[in-house]
């Protein structure tokens, strides 16, 4: 039995290492080729670079173009965080908290609107965003972000609002806290774990975003990092190591963010079932 548990054990092992294989070595197969000059990448495609060309990261981070792209990128993901979040945290505890008839109608409604992807809804969406005047304006990236978002989201607050007991609420009535009281006081503070994870969860979908800011965003102050990366990529076409030192620095806030937000996301996500 040890022997059989050691060798699922190692297997499982061999299988993490080999996925981890597959993201960090196109990885560092970018970023090294970022150092190098197109020519050297050309003939020297996979060995280290001869001459370590720090110009193209240095390049790319004092252009102010770059930074304003992470700036909207940022100002973007945080907004529609918050829209989602705020939306969502109402309706899971509504859902959640509140026996009414069409309750489980509404949940279903809801969780219907997973089914339809964005580009679906591009045709109409644009003709709606232009009739209120939301182009060229973050709002029309970020409220079409929330509501797309408000589905995935409820489902994830709702299940663990469930699982917080009646008791505390009859507790917090009878010391004369109301609803809203209860779930501003008592409610969102319990449910940190969950609301972390949703909002992690908010801001990478809006990060990676690309096909709604390139619809509303005409005006290039507006871009955001992933647009601008295929801008660049057209800009600078043969100059495939700039390219690729591009996408690297776009990719560093990104990993970074989601590398202090790992735990909250696990965490987060295995919140509900162990709660009792």
């Amino acid at each position: 039995m040890n022997a059989r548990g050691a060798a699922r054990g190692l297997s499982l092992h061999a299988v993490v290492w080999l996925i981890a294989g597959f993201v960090v070595v196109p990885l560092l197969y970018a970023v090294v080729s970022g150092f190098k000059s197109t020519g050297e990448l050309t003939t020297n495609p996979f060995g280290l670079p001869h001459h370590w060309k720090t110009g193209n990261y240095t390049g790319i981070l004092g252009d102010g173009t770059f930074w304003r792209q992470i700036a909207n990128s940022a100002g973007i993901a945080i907004g529609t965080a918050f829209c989602t979040v705020a939306v969502s945290a109402m309706a899971a505890f509504v859902l959640a908290r509140y026996a009414f008839r069409g309750r489980e109608l509404f949940y279903t409604l809801f969780t219907i609107g997973l089914m339809f992807p964005f580009t679906v809804a591009v045709l109409p969406l644009f003709l709606l965003l232009r009739a209120f005047g939301l182009l060229d304006n973050p709002l029309g990236v970020i409220l079409p972000q929330a509501a797309f978002g408000l589905p995935m989201t409820i489902i994830i607050l709702r299940g663990f609002f469930r699982t917080i007991p009646a008791e505390v609420e009859e507790a917090a009535v009878m010391d004369g806290c109301g609803k809203f009281r209860f779930f501003w006081k008592i409610l969102l503070p319990m449910a940190r774990p969950a609301l972390g994870t949703v909002s992690v969860l908010a801001i990478v979908a809006s990060w990676n975003n690309f096909f709604l800011p390139l619809l509303v965003f005409n005006d290039p102050k507006w871009q955001t990092i992933p647009v601008g990366v295929q801008q660049f990529q057209g800009q600078y076409s043969t100059d495939y190591a700039l390219v690729l030192a591009y996408i690297v620095l776009a990719m560093v806030p990104a990993l970074a963010f989601y590398a202090v937000a790992e735990r909250q996301l696990i965490g987060g996500l295995t919140a509900g079932a162990t709660k009792g």
